[in-house]
């Protein structure tokens, strides 16, 4: 991995490979550099592609206090690095700090959304107070009932699932970055309905869901297609769980940046 500074001095670790014009992913919850490696691998052969850690996961660092626009930051600085401008793959929480990021004037050249969540369609908004929330109960020192807290009213897991998730293997990992809980709980509910700003984008985009993915989520990706000058709403085979189909999502972005 090799790193770079962000405009608030934070670090942000990424891995740059391929080479022509570049596709920079940005991920979602829970997600690191490596949530959309078998994607960005598909593409590498006539693309550089970077994946990097989101603020507060994985390698990278993190500054206080937190801002949506420091995140935005962060993705124009790794444009940067990639080659002044890209095409950017936002997965979930990503796709919604892309548009943002496209909005806010960073060089984004074309857009892929997979499974943005936000609030249309027949997708309920995220509670407006869960930052909050989240913030005090990392504050008392319980980042696992964080982690939890989001995954119930963030992500809308049954609790009875995450009571059993908390005994895995896994648990301790989420648990370890708990404080990326509060960004992507304001990423989602801050920007979970689309701005103005947001609405006039007019780069190409595709707007992406699996066929197997939650309930709501379809909805959300037809109507957020329908708002934007320049989209339209690809389906593909599977994307059970909001899972990425990694084979089929690269058919759809190489027709995309055709």
């Amino acid at each position: 991995m090799q790193t770079l500074t962000s405009a608030d001095g934070t670090t942000i670790a990424y891995v740059r490979a391929g080479t022509g014009p570049a596709v920079v992913f940005a991920t979602g919850a829970f997600n690191d550099h490596t949530t959309c490696a078998d994607l960005a691998a598909l593409l590498e052969p006539d693309r550089t592609v970077v994946t990097y850690d989101r603020r507060a996961r994985g390698r990278s660092g993190d500054t206080a206090p937190y801002a949506i626009e420091r995140e935005i930051e962060d993705l124009a600085a790794v444009i940067d690095v990639a080659g002044g401008s890209a095409a950017v793959f936002g997965f979930s929480s990503g796709g919604n700090l892309a548009l943002a990021a496209a909005a806010a004037g960073v060089p984004v050249t074309h857009l892929a959304l997979y499974e943005a969540p936000f609030a249309l369609g027949t997708l309920p908004a995220r509670p407006a107070d869960l930052p909050a929330r989240l913030t005090a109960l990392i504050a008392d020192g319980r980042p696992g009932d964080a982690v939890a807290l989001f995954q119930t009213e963030g992500v809308g897991i049954p609790p009875g699932v995450v009571e059993q998730f908390r005994s895995s293997p896994a648990w301790a990992s989420l648990v370890a970055i708990a404080q990326s809980t509060v960004y992507d709980a304001t990423v989602t509910s801050v920007l979970g309905v689309p701005t103005p700003a947001m609405r006039a984008v007019d780069v190409p985009t595709v707007v992406i869901t699996g066929a197997q993915t939650w309930p709501g989520l379809p909805e959300s990706a037809a109507a957020l297609a329908a708002l934007l000058p320049h989209a339209r709403h690809v389906v593909v085979p599977g994307g059970a769980d909001h899972g990425i189909p990694a084979e089929a999502t690269a058919a759809v972005v190489r027709e995309l940046l055709a």
